[in-house]
């Protein structure tokens, strides 16, 4: 008999679920081996739900042994209900009626992490996206939100930590050495958001005073060996929760937060209500064995899941179509956040640098969706950065049009007129219209077409009447489903220099009906073609287009090369400084790919980026970033077919050249940075680690012995991990090989310990362009330390490898063939994982033909290798689709 293909759930096929829990009982019962669940529900006929005389009553649930089913204090015969894979039905029930469920689980068996399973000794959940109907039966949906009351009884020596969603209400001691807690949520809430934790945990305590004066205990629950820690975490939650409360007027609702970390964890965290669960690499952190990258991901990650008590929980989505109302909106915020709390021009470039490497793959590719999909098979395959990065540019962009005082008003009536409900991306959008008084209804097309737009500008000047001109035209390439895209409403921000470097004050004509202000001026691009025009222009000016990285789009403007070197120098907008840093080092590669000369121009760029390093306007961490060259990832996206390794050789030379040019200068400033000060992850000293680095990764590919002996000394000597991975990375970039090895393997020696540290050293050894061979993989996937099922380490060995382009795309093809493989393999153990491994093979069209069809050739053996996933089903299936089409 043939298997049934995954089946295809479509946004126009929405209805509001005909029952709605009101009240739910959950009794969970950890004994050896298994759980024992006891359902206990409230359920009343919805009166939104479409008329129908139907008194079906559908529920959904996965690997949970059915035993007993009571409807109203009577037993249910098994010949009275159905069992089907994934439900339970019960075909005719009252319209108000009380149901209990009683089933088995084995958490210990449950390898994809979803539902109810154990992280090394301890018990606990993940529920989003349809988790929860691993734990018990129910229906399984966002748009159904109910009271949830929670008791969980367990071994109290094995478990002595209980905890679950809301406030405690009672714990006591029972027979036989057990013990029980009961919590219950005053909050109506999807079962996605259910959560729970049982283990031997030691706790971070502290109280934070809301503005109101309320007191929050707060709590972080890690493994004993693990709570020293917890400082930095702590000061992060309680900084996010002030800065919610001054920057969006929300306080937090309940008198108890706990977060609790876990080292085996499919996402970064969770915003279950009260009782966040984090991936243990999102919350541990000490000077010692934590980067200044990873603490600043740590408090963006904290103060997102923290936001989240608003956006999405207090107010949560209608359907999982519209994941990006709550994840778009809130990483935003946590942009915000970071923003305001390191600096604002990294966060930008940052936040470029991901849209501009992945997101936009992801737009031109078989995945390409809008950012409120029309249909998925699996949904965990659109936790994508279209729903989660794009998503938070489009926030971003109606931030800019209302302007900061009216978003605030629009957030304001957003999260009041929708407490306690379920809606959606257009419930969203209204609340900005009715609190601004300005149409969206053009700029809504973001929310439903897929794909990136492009903008293609040019411009005149007349000197006669002094009068500068934009002419501008949008397009959107077509996208799986979507042919023809209708215009987009794209706020293009924009600066004009002088000869002098200096800004130019606009004055718009008549025809250009726009408003501006003194620094940097938006113009509203509308419609598929439009001009632009400016009076009192004294000279032809040199235009500075999508300052701060207004609206993620491509920009086509025929800059030469002597222009993006003025802009680089002189352009008052940091962030187009950098993004003209970038657009000339994809000259210069590419050049260099093809056995071009880039001589003389080189030498203004060296004395471009000398004004760089010398410019006092300019943050470390920013200048870091100018002179870092574009990565073969930003590269990718530049050009239709890609020689991976004609283009990464040109890279090194590339960098080389710059090193050597710029040796005496990087010496320099080495010296003046490496300066002796207590470590603090502080912005300050973050920026100027940043940089430091960076110059030293330049100096050690100019092989010399004294650049060597820096990067060992900061290796050996140092008290921070931030400043021994800029030395291991420097030796890493050097043509030492034995010095590579050796000190790979005092830094295992020295922090084998550490998981966390480990991660990292497999990380870095995967990833690196050298070291990162297909046979060094290999041997990680047998090192002790290593657990194909931990995501993390699957992300920090097989991911890393499969990122690692210049080694992932070996001529023999043996990188596809291993990732195929090893994806069949990871399908069995974790599907959400294995889909996210998939991903580099789907890329196939980006590539020259020879390797495109490589990638092809193991997209079919994954589809032919037997019974997939619904995850990896609908990945390789739509990218073997697009390939072909």
């Amino acid at each position: 008999m043939k298997e049934a293909l995954p089946k295809t759930v479509y946004l126009k096929d929405y209805r509001p679920p005909l029952y709605k829990v009101e009240k739910i009982h959950l009794t969970i019962k950890i004994y050896e081996g298994y759980c024992e669940v006891h359902n206990h529900m409230l359920i009343r006929k919805n009166a939104n739900a479409s008329p129908s005389k139907n008194n079906i009553l559908v529920l959904d649930g996965q690997e949970i042994i059915l035993d007993t089913v009571v409807l109203d204090e009577k037993k249910i015969a098994p010949e009275d209900y159905q069992v089907d894979e994934g439900q339970l039905v019960l075909h005719s029930v009252p319209e108000l009626f009380e149901l209990e469920i009683i089933g088995r689980i084995k958490p210990e068996e449950n390898t994809a992490l979803e539902g109810l399973y154990t992280s090394g000794s301890m018990y606990c959940t993940q529920c989003e996206a349809e988790g929860f109907r691993r734990i018990t039966y129910y229906i399984d949906r966002p748009d159904n939100m109910a009271l949830f009351t929670t008791r969980i009884e367990a071994d109290k020596d094995k478990y002595p930590i209980l905890l679950s969603n809301g406030n405690l209400t009672e714990s006591g001691e029972l027979d036989h050495g057990r013990h029980f807690a009961t919590w219950h949520d005053p909050f109506p809430k999807p079962c996605y958001l259910f959560a729970m934790v049982a283990g031997k945990l030691l706790e971070k305590t502290d109280i934070f005073v809301t503005a109101s004066g309320r007191e929050v205990h707060l709590k972080i629950l890690v493994e004993p060996h693990n709570i020293d820690k917890c400082d930095f975490a702590m000061a992060s939650l309680k900084r996010a929760m002030r800065w919610d409360e001054v920057t969006y007027g929300r306080e937090y609702d309940l008198e108890l937060f706990h977060i609790v970390a876990v080292d085996a964890f499919n996402m970064g965290a969770m915003e279950n209500k009260s009782l966040n669960i984090f991936n243990s690499s999102c919350v541990l952190a000490k000077p010692e064995i934590t980067t200044d990258s990873a603490f600043e991901r740590i408090d963006s990650i904290i103060a997102h899941e923290y936001f989240h008590n608003w956006s999405g929980n207090r107010v949560t989505c209608r359907d999982w179509f519209q994941l990006s109302l709550k994840e778009g909106f809130t990483v935003f915020r946590d942009a915000q956040y970071t923003e305001d709390t390191y600096s604002k021009t990294v966060k930008r470039i940052d936040d470029a640098v991901i849209m501009r490497t992945l997101q936009f793959a992801e737009d031109a590719g078989p995945m390409a969706h809008p950012i409120r999909p029309d249909a998925f098979i699996e949904i965990s395959n659109f936790y994508t950065l279209t729903v989660y990065e794009k998503g938070a540019e489009v926030v971003r962009m109606i931030r800019n049009i209302l302007g900061s005082k009216m978003f605030r008003k629009g957030s304001d009536l957003y999260f009041d007129r929708h407490d306690g409900q379920a809606v959606t991306t257009e419930d969203f959008v209204k609340a900005m219209e009715d609190a601004s008084g300005i149409d969206l209804s053009l700029f809504s097309r973001w929310y439903h077409q897929a794909g990136t737009p492009e903008l293609h500008i040019q411009d005149e000047y007349d000197e006669n009447l002094k009068r500068y001109r934009l002419f501008v035209k949008q397009s959107c390439p077509e996208t799986p489903g979507q042919k023809i895209k209708d215009p987009f409403h794209i706020p293009l921000a924009l600066g004009l220099l002088n000869q002098k470097g200096q800004e130019v004050k606009l004055q718009p004509s008549e025809t250009t009906k726009q408003a501006f202000n003194q620094a940097t001026h938006v113009i509203n691009v509308t419609k598929v073609e439009e001009t632009f025009e400016f009076e009192e222009v004294d000279e032809k000016p040199l235009p500075s287009l999508l300052r701060d990285f207004s609206a993620p789009v491509k920009v086509h403007y025929p800059y030469t090369e002597a222009s993006l070197i003025r802009l680089m120098a002189q352009d008052s907008d940091s962030f187009n400084r950098w993004d003209a840093s970038q657009r000339l080092g994809r000259y210069f590669i590419f050049g260099l790919s093809e056995g071009q000369s880039i001589e003389p121009l080189f030498v203004d760029y060296i004395d471009a980026l000398t004004g760089v390093i010398e410019d006092g306007s300019l943050d470390w961490a920013a200048k870091a970033y100018i002179l870092t060259v574009p990565s073969l990832s930003y590269l990718l996206n530049s050009v239709e077919k890609f020689n991976v390794l004609e283009v990464h050789d040109a890279r090194e030379i590339f960098e080389k050249r710059i090193a050597k040019a710029l040796q005496t200068k990087f010496y320099q400033l080495f010296s003046e940075l490496n300066t002796q000060e207590p470590y603090q992850p502080i912005q300050l000293q973050m920026a100027q680690r940043k940089l430091k680095g960076r110059v030293l990764r330049y100096l050690t590919k100019t092989a010399d012995c004294q650049a060597l002996s820096l990067a060992q000394t900061l290796f050996y000597e140092t008290d921070n991990m931030t400043d021994q991975t800029y030395g291991l990375l420097a030796i890493m970039d050097s043509s030492d090989l034995s010095l590579k090895e050796k000190v790979l393997k005092e830094f295992y020696s020295q922090w084998q310990h550490e998981d966390l540290v480990v991660l990292d050293w497999f990380r870095l050894q995967c990833s690196h362009p050298d070291v990162g061979s297909l046979d060094r993989v290999q041997q990680l996937l047998a090192h002790a330390q290593f657990d194909m099922k931990n995501p993390n380490k699957v992300r920090s060995v097989i991911g890393a490898f499969a990122n690692n382009m210049a080694q992932f795309h070996r001529k023999d093809g043996a990188g596809y063939t291993f990732l195929a493989q090893t994806v069949c393999d990871l399908d069995k153990i974790n599907p959400q994982i294995a889909s996210r491994m998939v991903s580099p093979l789907t890329q196939a069209h980006r590539y020259e033909d020879h390797q495109a069809k490589a990638m092809v050739k193991q997209l079919e053996y994954i589809k032919s290798s037997g019974k997939l996933s619904s995850d990896v089903f609908e990945i390789v299936t739509k990218a073997l689709a697009f390939h072909y089409k």
